[in-house]
């Protein structure tokens, strides 16, 4: 992975998710219309199915390190891209979808009820991730009075905030970390190796102001995105989980 995000963990990704306030098409020439005009631009996402709720997927293989995927679902569209070679790759990509949802899918700058943009950092890890993220990220009394606890183990561990980024609170950034420790795994003391995820998100809601574009504001998303992440994620969170990682 020559990405700048590469070198910091096992996977990564860069997804756009538009939730809508109105139902989208289902109709099965729809549908496969603006699938396949996507395939155009990607011909190696060529796997189309149905889920059993019925959501619409295209995708290609996921054996692939690097894969794209797109989704319908009722209220939601979904583009994601796995391990892109550049941030801007992923980002062609849920551009193309955000031009074609007005015409294609009828999806109006009216319909917004949320814009997306979200950067996930996936690490490797057999061991009580609910632990190891306390251990990383557990500081402060609250936490420390009870890990202190004789004989206690750590059984969720998830560190979320969000904060907003304007007055009106329409823009919003959102970190949170991710485990897959459970119960069962503790009481066994057997841990399969998962991903630990982060997941960084800023994200718009409410319909969009007159003359502006889908493709405008998730610009401006991912400007936000970079320098958040740059100025204060990478360094104080991505950085610190890997390392804490590597040393166990």
């Amino acid at each position: 992975m020559t990405s700048m995000y590469g070198n910091l963990c096992d996977d990564f990704f860069i997804n756009m998710n538009l939730n809508t306030e109105m139902s989208l098409p289902t109709e099965r020439e729809t549908v496969l219309h603006f699938f396949e005009r996507i395939q155009k631009a990607y011909p190696s996402m060529r796997n189309f199915y149905t889920r059993d709720n019925g959501d619409f997927v295209l995708e290609e293989d996921k054996d692939q390190e690097q894969h794209r995927w797109i989704s319908i679902e009722p209220r939601r569209i979904c583009s994601g891209c796995m391990n892109p070679l550049t941030p801007q790759a992923a980002m062609e990509q849920h551009q193309l979808v955000l031009q074609l949802i007005p015409y294609m899918l009828s999806v109006s700058p009216l319909d917004c009820e949320a814009l997306d943009y979200l950067v996930g950092f996936d690490f490797n890890y057999q061991g009580n991730h609910n632990a190891l993220v306390a251990e990383v990220f557990g500081g402060g009394l609250v936490c420390s009075s009870l890990k202190d606890i004789a004989g206690a183990e750590t059984l969720s561990f998830e560190p979320s905030i969000t904060i907003a980024l304007d007055e009106s609170c329409r823009r919003q950034a959102r970190l949170a970390i991710e485990t897959r420790t459970s119960a069962y795994h503790v009481r066994r003391q057997d841990y399969p190796e998962e991903p630990i995820s982060v997941y960084f998100t800023v994200r718009q809601y409410g319909s969009l102001p007159p003359e502006t574009s889908y493709e405008q504001v998730l610009a401006e998303l991912q400007q936000e995105s970079d320098g958040i992440l740059q100025d204060n994620v990478l360094d104080n969170i991505v950085r610190p989980l890997a390392q804490a990682i590597s040393t166990h």
